[in-house]
């Protein structure tokens, strides 16, 4: 979550004006819909299709055979939890999307103990180089319910990628049922500057209503609706909304229910139901006046004590109020009081966390790296996802610097049990300094590195690479360590690598047309 703003900040954010707007239609789903784990795919009674799980070649599959699963529950991917290594690993579905697309992105989890473990693990949830937030699945699975997690982020290219890390509090499997990558409308949650935010759902709610979580088809992107009511407060109609420039496009269906205060008292709720950090949050609140469809009523909306919207006017159209930055910290408290005329009522409502989006590597280095990745047989381990971003989730054996742009600076994979071959886009790495690839099993020719000028270290040795040194590494005026002994080099040494300096490490091992000789000091 991000900080919570200076005080000055918070004032202003608190003594502002609101906006509220009038209610839209709706729409079959654009996105992808994953069955995680699953070969084939299904079809629900919904009328969604979820696709194989085809989009990432990391992981496990598992099949869970417990009785009254839900199809989409049935099978998961886990992912190898590894204690020996730096940098702890990161799994990433790339997923194919619209550059500056918004999308809703969920992720559901159900263990069912496909470990044989005893509990679940904890592990964290990354979009691209943003840490998201951390799974815990415990509770949920105790009582023998699934857990999901819904975000709003805007796509930064022509591929999003979502993942699942390793962390500390767990040394067991990560693991996913379900991804959702939802295509969401331009208005929906446009009071938000996703260049710089993402958003964390922590509650949507259909207050007033006691039956089944409303989404899809009832609302158009799948958003999950839950039920959250007080019978003796709960009110129910069967007015349709008329759907017209409601920005958010929330489903019709949740204005038929509402809270409603008792006559002449304030309707006082504790909402969302769960203690919140201290940061920053977006609030919307939706209300319509469903009595008859001339009928009004008049209210004022207070959020902690402080004043959210004075003397809100709700009609039988329906509106909301929101605010894109409201602080929140605790338990908190939503009070609606009576003004004239009128008891207050509230239908729906929705409270997002907002969180700084973090940057990326630059694409020519993610590029480079995507590429040499494609030519080691078998990939170092969780080379998926952003190569530098989130700073605590850099791809093994990779170093990055983070000022301006964010680059590769260091390649060390030396005594992985890796083979394959150097890709020739190793060339655009123009940040590096260091590389080692020794003691594999590399083979093929050794790229042209010219472009590598801040290069100071290159250690090859103890690989297979055939062919000759070419003149490249005399460019390399930064170099000051040259291992290429025991491969199977050939041709002519250039002398000016010989060169005050510069360690050159050419032998045992190659195969050399002549005993090279220094040139004389």
């Amino acid at each position: 979550m991000a900080r919570s703003p200076p005080l000055l900040f918070l004032v202003f954010l608190l003594s502002s004006p609101l906006c509220f707007v009038s209610v839209l239609s709706q729409s079959p789903p654009r996105g992808l819909f994953i069955d995680c784990g699953s070969a084939s795919g299904l079809s629900t009674t919904d009328g969604l299709r979820w696709l194989p799980d085809i989009y990432i070649d990391a992981g496990l599959s598992h099949n869970l055979t417990l009785p009254n699963l839900l199809p989409v529950l049935s099978t998961l991917r886990s992912f190898p939890f590894r204690s020996d290594l730096y940098s702890p690993l990161k799994f990433c579905y790339s997923l194919p999307a619209f550059r500056g697309g918004r999308y809703l992105v969920r992720t559901t989890y159900f263990y069912g103990g496909f470990d044989n473990g005893s509990a679940p693990p904890v592990f964290d949830q990354i979009v691209d180089g943003t840490f998201w937030t951390i799974v815990n699945t415990t509770a949920d699975y105790a009582a023998g319910m699934a857990s999901y997690y819904e975000g709003v982020f805007l796509a930064a290219g022509t591929q999003m990628r979502v993942c699942v890390a390793a962390n500390t509090y767990t040394t067991s499997d990560p693991f996913i049922s379900a991804l959702e990558m939802i295509l969401l409308d331009d208005s929906v949650y446009n009071g938000t500057d996703f260049r710089k935010h993402a958003m964390g759902l922590i509650a949507r709610s259909s207050f007033g209503s006691a039956g089944s979580i409303t989404r899809y088809p009832d609302d158009r992107f799948d958003r999950y609706w839950q039920p959250f009511s007080d019978s003796t407060r709960a009110k129910s109609s069967t007015h349709n909304i008329t759907t017209a420039d409601f920005w958010n496009l929330p489903p019709a269906v949740v204005f038929n229910t509402a809270m409603v205060a008792d006559q002449g008292r304030p309707l006082v709720l504790l909402w969302p139901p769960n203690s919140l950090p201290d940061a920053i949050y977006y609030i919307a609140l939706y209300f319509a006046d469903t009595s008859s469809p001339q009928s009004t009523r008049t209210f004022n909306v207070f959020v902690n004590n402080y004043s959210f919207y004075s003397n809100l006017t709700v009609s039988s159209s329906g509106l909301v109020v929101f605010s894109n930055q409201w602080n929140l910290s605790g338990q908190t408290m939503v009070t609606l009081t009576p003004g004239s005329p009128g008891t207050p009522l509230i239908s729906a409502g929705e409270v997002f966390g907002l969180f700084l989006i973090g940057n990326l590597t630059i694409t020519r280095d993610v590029i480079a790296m995507e590429q040499i990745r494609e030519n080691i047989d078998p990939p170092p381990p969780g080379w998926s996802g952003d190569p530098c971003m989130p700073r605590d989730y850099s791809w093994v054996g990779v170093t990055c610097s983070y000022l301006r742009q964010i680059r590769v600076v260091s390649l060390n994979l030396s005594s992985m049990g890796l083979s394959g071959s150097i890709s020739p886009y190793i060339s655009n790495l123009t940040a590096l300094t260091n590389v080692s690839l020794a003691n594999n099993n590399f083979t093929g020719h050794i790229p042209n590195l010219s472009r590598l000028r801040n290069l100071e270290k290159l250690h090859l040795q103890d690989n297979q690479f055939t062919g000759t040194i070419t003149l490249s590494f005399v460019n390399l005026t930064k170099l000051q360590e040259l291992y290429i002994e025991n491969n199977n080099l050939t041709g002519d040494i250039p002398p000016s690598l010989f060169r005050n300096g510069l360690d050159f490490r050419y032998s045992p091992g190659n195969n050399f047309s002549s005993a090279p000789r220094p040139p004389n000091k």
